[in-house]
């Protein structure tokens, strides 16, 4: 293995690295929020272009990472989510009373996490991985500390995630024990050859651990109150780049190893996606918080995708990229009309759908993005949702998986009734109403950019998908074994 080659693979991660030393050291000498937003910006195109160029030398392996096609296609949605990220915070903490520097070295830090996760081979990578994406967001979370229900959401993801990590590395011991490998290839070989009770009782305990990360059931109840009470850029993260990496380390999990393909693994994760794709959008359906719904939302998309695991062949893993693709888009649009609306000095957020209430009116180019951002959650045609619910269920009726196929039908059908709910709300005119809106000029800002670039994205790739189709099929075209 080449040198260059190598150094080409991590130069992403190198570089949000060096893009978080700097913003710490310019925060120890002097404060200058607008700087902090550049330098980390720059940082993370830089690092953007870097993961587009890796493709160049893939795939490769390393004792603790892989460099492959899943890798590269989580790095760059993860960097994407990131930067938009990085980027509507700005827009948030603009007037913010307190520092706000802080908050990009936590989302930096977060981001390296997300790489390393994305590209995990080994237990050891896999945990320093997760717990690097999880501890920034304990801060992110609590970040707006001037407001109860920002703390509260940092102390509950604080709490569960700990013990989530807690179950996590429990049963990375007891895996351990019992088939003496750490790295994830290896160790599910000896499993399959025998797992035995301590194998068992420590995949279990894994999965317990993974499965909070991605918020499905039962390990969802902390979603709804994080995402509500968390600043918007905060909660953007979490709902976009934090999942994509564990979702992607997964994907490659069942896509290269055949112990995942056991059928006792099948009928849990199949009960799992049912419960998620059924608990998500009914209990969506009686929220009336935009952000709380979100959550509720992200649960049952994830439900869905959960069918790529359990499939595990054939159209899985470019099913499973495209998804993402169309997920991670949406989303940053949904929440960055929240988070256009929201500021960090006006109390919590603009989540209630009463601020909302007649938005059209006042800014209608803000409320056509989050029309466009619901219908595509929703899987309408001509928006890139329609292609990532065509490919699921194609998926499942290729692998015969029925129960599945009617779920994803059913759980869309639910989920159409409040995403419709949210577009009607946009048009409602009622006086006295409480209002909040955002800047007149939001759609020159950064922000604003951001927002109307991700509301295109949907539009033009439902009406064209072939460059997202080939980038998803090139990716799980290149899984490292």
């Amino acid at each position: 293995m080449q040198m260059p080659t190598l150094a080409l693979a991590y130069l992403p991660l190198i570089l949000v690295a060096a893009t978080a030393i700097t913003v710490m050291l310019g925060i120890a000498w002097r404060r200058d929020h607008r700087v902090t937003v550049a330098v980390s910006v720059l940082g993370l195109t830089l690092a953007l272009i870097a993961q587009i160029m890796a493709w160049n030398v893939l795939p490769l392996t390393t004792p603790l990472l892989a460099f492959d096609g899943l890798a590269v296609l989580g790095g760059v949605l993860i960097l994407a989510s990131t930067l938009a990220c990085a980027v509507l915070a700005h827009a948030y903490f603009e007037t913010f009373q307190g520092p706000r520097e802080e908050f990009y070295l936590l989302l930096l830090c977060a981001a390296a996490g997300g790489l390393v996760l994305a590209a995990s081979r080994h237990l050891a990578s896999l945990f320093l991985g997760l717990e690097l994406l999880s501890m920034p967001l304990y801060g992110m979370l609590a970040y707006a500390f001037h407001e109860r229900r920002s703390l509260e959401a940092g102390i509950k993801y604080l709490i569960l995630s700990a013990a989530a990590s807690a179950f996590l590395l429990f049963g990375m011991a007891l895996v351990y024990a019992q088939t003496g490998e750490l790295e994830l290839n290896a160790l599910v070989v000896s499993l399959s050859d025998g797992a035995g009770a301590w194998g068992l009782a420590g995949a279990g305990m894994m999965l317990v651990g993974l499965g909070f990360k991605l918020s499905v059931v039962p390990f969802h109840l902390w979603t709804p109150d994080v995402y509500e009470g968390g600043p918007g850029p905060a909660a953007t993260f979490l709902a976009t780049a934090s999942k994509v990496a564990v979702f992607m380390l997964l994907l490659r999990l069942v896509m290269t190893a055949p112990a995942f393909q056991g059928e006792w693994l099948h009928t849990l994760l199949w009960v799992l996606a049912l419960a998620s794709m059924l608990v998500g959008n009914l209990l969506a359906l009686t929220q009336s918080n935009l952000k709380r719904l979100l959550g509720y939302s992200s649960i049952a998309h994830f439900g869905y995708m959960l069918l790529v695991l359990i499939v595990a062949d054939g159209l899985a893993a470019e099913a499973g990229g495209v998804y993402l693709i169309t997920y991670v888009l949406a989303t940053l649009a949904a929440f960055g009309v929240v988070i256009l609306v929201s500021s960090a000095t006006d109390g919590e957020d603009a989540g209630s759908l009463h601020y909302y209430r007649g938005l059209f009116w006042r800014r209608p180019i803000l409320t056509a993005v989050m029309t466009v951002a619901m219908l595509s959650l929703a899987g309408i045609p001509a928006t890139v949702g329609f292609i990532g619910k065509f490919y699921l269920i194609a998926l499942g009726v290729e692998a015969e998986r029925w129960w599945l196929v009617g779920g994803i039908i059913a759980g869309s059908a639910i989920g159409l009734y409040y995403y419709l709910r949210v577009i009607v709300t946009l048009f409602l005119a009622e006086p006295g109403m409480q209002r909040r809106d955002a800047s007149a000029d939001w759609a020159v800002r950064a922000g604003g950019l951001v927002v109307l670039g991700a509301a295109v994205l949907v539009i033009l790739l439902g009406l064209y998908p072939a460059p997202m189709i080939a980038l998803a099929n090139a990716a799980g075209g290149m899984i490292a074994p």
